[in-house]
């Protein structure tokens, strides 16, 4: 079944000297990582020492002669393997940008060219990504606008797609957090990205075939979860209060079990204890010299000189932390409190990073009520600008809620105005004339999550108001939302000769181009019944569609954020223009904060 397993680095799996196609098969689908997946994979390189595990790809070799090119193709692992191309080619730009190179640059320059395309067939690139959403032509496209490979097909609306969007995003990445007037300084810390990309780790497992690629596939995937960083933590407790005989081990398991039941996803369970020593750091008992955030890789270590030196202590303050945490990660909020509903929005925006913050915030303000609500709706106007806007970083996240406990600690009061000038400091909150642009930019590509809640929000704003009440976040028995987004003109690939018609007039090419444009516009977006077939339908059809129980799912389906769109006969640009400056103002309106 497996033909090899091997570990490389990245630099060999984009051998210069190696004829290799890594072939992306017509079946999969295209391109979808999004900038989420962008910025964690950055994050991961920025954050990580060179020799970083990135993880593994898996591939069914198609080359019948030695001596001919090295064919794989990749059954899993094209995300990566296209995103890394695309960052070896914005570093390509960012160093070819440099005036007068010296040699080691200009020996960089040719290899990064030569990791990208086939050294022997320079008409050849090393990655064939599917055709699927115009992926491989616009990767094509990306390369022979550097001018290190030769294409001669239009470009058509490349740069409103997948490719480019996640091209401009790193490009603009790198630019902002490792490019400096000082040239020196550009050259040695994009140099230095450059040495752990090549640097980064990848197991490739190659096998006979697709059904054993598909087969490795699936185990890999459904294998038991390995023992976690929450499991050794654990055992060294229960080990050391057992060693001390301090407690009762059955009365420790307890405990345990408790902080466990009250945080029951392992991954959730991990940020739990990454989060608690962050928050109460500034307690010596907590303390620990020479780690001032607990992160993924220190987290262990951290733990172990915290139990070795009191475990009772440790488990006691765990156990009650937990008590709190539990209130923040409640999906269902089978624990309800009096801020059930900012809990929950809090967790549709994203505010992970805060939860280290508002551990310490309940800890300390018991009784205060007004301080808690106050800070709860402030940090989900702040997440939702936040995620929209992609400002501040997300690696700067922990350290900006790190860094207002300790401002708390030092004034030695807490005041919803002290947090509300700290988070509002031009270096930790974008502007409003930012948070506008990205309200009228491709939201629903940028971030899904957060257009729906905006969405939502909109509805339930003006549901108060009304005597039928429909509750957009509720989900089916399969735990999905029965309220989806809907894209008034659809998003797929083969516009219907309908939308074509009323969009652009019967010109194909230019309802191409108004969908690349326009679609993902909020004033394109709205929310009904969940319906997979609904988006290719004709405009009268999506307005007036019934399920089998003739309950309309369509547009006409009793929300505000439908009124505008059931009285219209036809769907053009100018209405989507116009709705989209409707909502913009709405949510402008919804997400005020004090002093702005």
């Amino acid at each position: 079944m497996i033909e090899s397993a091997n570990k490389y680095t990245i630099s060999n799996i984009f051998d210069i000297e190696r004829d290799v196609k890594y072939i992306i098969p017509k079946y999969q689908r295209h391109y979808a990582w999004r900038k989420q997946h962008w910025e964690d994979l950055f994050n991961d390189l920025i954050e990580n020492d060179i020799g970083h595990f990135l993880g593994s790809i898996i591939c069914v070799s198609r080359s019948t002669d030695s001596l001919s090119t090295t064919e794989l193709e990749i059954i899993d692992g094209q995300q990566r393997l296209t995103t890394i191309s695309l960052l070896y080619a914005v570093i390509y730009e960012l160093l070819d940008e440099i005036k007068d190179p010296n040699d080691e640059l200009r020996n960089e320059l040719i290899n990064l060219k030569y990791r990208l395309i086939q050294k022997s067939d320079k008409n050849q690139t090393k990655l064939f990504l599917s055709s699927e959403g115009h992926n491989f032509h616009d990767f094509r496209c990306i390369l022979a606008d550097l001018e290190i490979f030769d294409f001669e097909e239009e470009i058509g609306n490349v740069g409103n797609r997948r490719l480019s969007k996640a091209y401009n995003f790193l490009y603009n990445k790198i630019k902002t957090e490792l490019v400096f007037d000082d040239e020196d300084v550009t050259i040695k810390n994009v140099l230095e990205l450059l040495k752990k990309v090549n640097g980064t780790l990848l197991v490739k497992i190659e096998v006979n075939s697709i059904s054993d690629a598909y087969t490795l596939f699936e185990s890999l995937n459904n294998r038991g979860v390995p023992l976690t960083a929450i499991d050794l933590i654990k055992n060294k407790l229960l080990s050391e209060l057992e060693k001390k005989d301090i407690i009762k081990i059955n009365e420790a398991f307890l405990k345990w079990k408790k902080i466990i039941s009250n945080i029951e996803d392992y991954i959730i369970q991990e940020r739990f204890l990454r989060h608690y020593y962050n928050a109460f750091k500034y307690n010596q008992n907590i303390n620990v010299d020479g780690f001032s955030r607990a992160t993924r890789s220190n987290l262990i270590k951290i733990y172990e000189i915290l139990i070795e030196r009191d475990p009772q202590y440790v488990l006691n303050e765990l156990r009650e932390k937990s008590d709190i945490y539990k209130k923040f990660v409640d999906e269902e909020q089978k624990f309800p409190s009096e801020y059930s509903l900012e809990f929950i929005d809090l967790l549709r925006v994203g505010a992970a990073p805060s939860y280290q913050f508002l551990m310490y915030l309940f800890t300390r303000v018991q009784n205060n009520k007004e301080i808690k609500l106050k800070t709860l709706s402030f940090l989900i106007k702040y997440f939702v600008r936040r995620n929209l806007t992609d400002f501040p970083n997300t690696r700067d996240l922990d350290k900006i809620f790190i860094e207002l406990i300790k401002k708390c600690e030092t004034e030695r009061e807490i005041t919803f105005e002290l947090l509300l000038k700290y988070l509002t400091h031009p270096d930790r909150f974008s502007t409003l004339e930012q948070f506008k642009k990205s309200l009228r930019g491709d939201i629903y590509e940028e971030n899904v999550g957060i257009t729906r809640f905006l969405l939502a929000r909109i509805e339930n704003k003006h549901n108060q108001t009304r005597e039928r009440f429909i509750d957009v976040w509720k989900r089916d028995e399969k735990n999905k939302f029965i309220w989806t987004i809907e894209h008034i003109y659809p998003q797929g690939d083969n516009i219907s000769k309908h939308w074509v018609e009323m969009i652009a007039n019967g010109n194909r090419e230019k309802a191409e181009e108004y969908q690349e444009k326009y679609v993902h516009k909020i004033g394109n977006l709205t929310l009904t019944g969940y319906n997979p077939n609904l988006s290719d339908l004709p405009f009268k059809e999506k307005k007036e569609r019934k399920n089998k129980d003739k309950k309309p799912i369509g547009f006409n389906n009793e929300l505000y954020l439908n009124e505008d769109i059931i009285n219209k006969d036809k769907w053009t640009i100018n209405d989507i223009q116009e709705r989209t400056d409707k909502l913009v103002s709405q949510i402008i309106e919804i997400s005020k904060i004090e002093n702005e």
